[in-house]
């Protein structure tokens, strides 16, 4: 294993500046900044939505195996030009959502983030990927980005709204649907 952090705080980002993987220094407010820290943001969403009781390991173990590819995903956004996230984990991706996604019911209407804490803070995992795979699109519209980073959050996106159901329905709280006649109306 690499170096060790034996000190935790070193100062150096005082001035509103932070070191990347590769050793040059960027703005805490930069793109790059901003896309892996919402990443990591993403990845401690979804340790909160491991850490939930009656899972099954099925489940946990899906989301066990992507938070360690939130991290690499993480460490190629810090490293300019680091290749981490490749196809075959996008296509793992895949098969883990049709095979979850094989015994739901169709979708006939809008499910309500809910469904129990686990199943809301699996939805709330879902949106923080949709906001982190905007901040990839912004930061490749400006720097090299390999495409597999935003197919990555794509797809994830889809598979934590997929997991969120299964949750809410394995849980017994049921998916909350969206009933467009509860709108006030006047």
């Amino acid at each position: 294993m690499g170096n060790r952090l034996s000190k935790i705080y070193t100062r150096t980002g005082d001035d509103g500046s932070t070191g990347l993987g590769d050793g040059s220094r960027t703005g805490k407010d930069s793109l790059r900044v901003a896309a892996y820290g919402t990443v990591d943001e993403l990845n401690s969403a979804i340790g909160m939505v491991v850490a939930a009781d009656g899972l099954g390991d099925d489940i946990r173990e899906a989301l066990l195996q992507i938070q360690h590819e939130l991290f690499d995903l993480g460490g190629e956004l810090c490293i300019p030009g680091m290749a981490m996230i490749q196809a075959k984990d996008i296509d793992r991706l895949e098969a883990v959502l049709d095979g979850f996604n094989a015994d739901l019911p169709a979708l006939k209407d809008f499910i309500l983030p809910g469904g129990g804490i686990a199943a809301a803070t699996c939805h709330l995992a879902r949106t923080i990927c949709r906001r982190a795979e905007r901040e990839v699109v912004a930061l490749g519209r400006v720097e090299d980005i390999r495409p597999e980073a935003r197919r990555y959050l794509n797809r994830l996106s889809d598979l934590l709204f997929v997991i969120a159901r299964v949750i809410a329905r394995r849980s017994g709280h049921g998916e909350v649907l969206w009933e467009h006649e509860r709108r006030p109306r006047g």
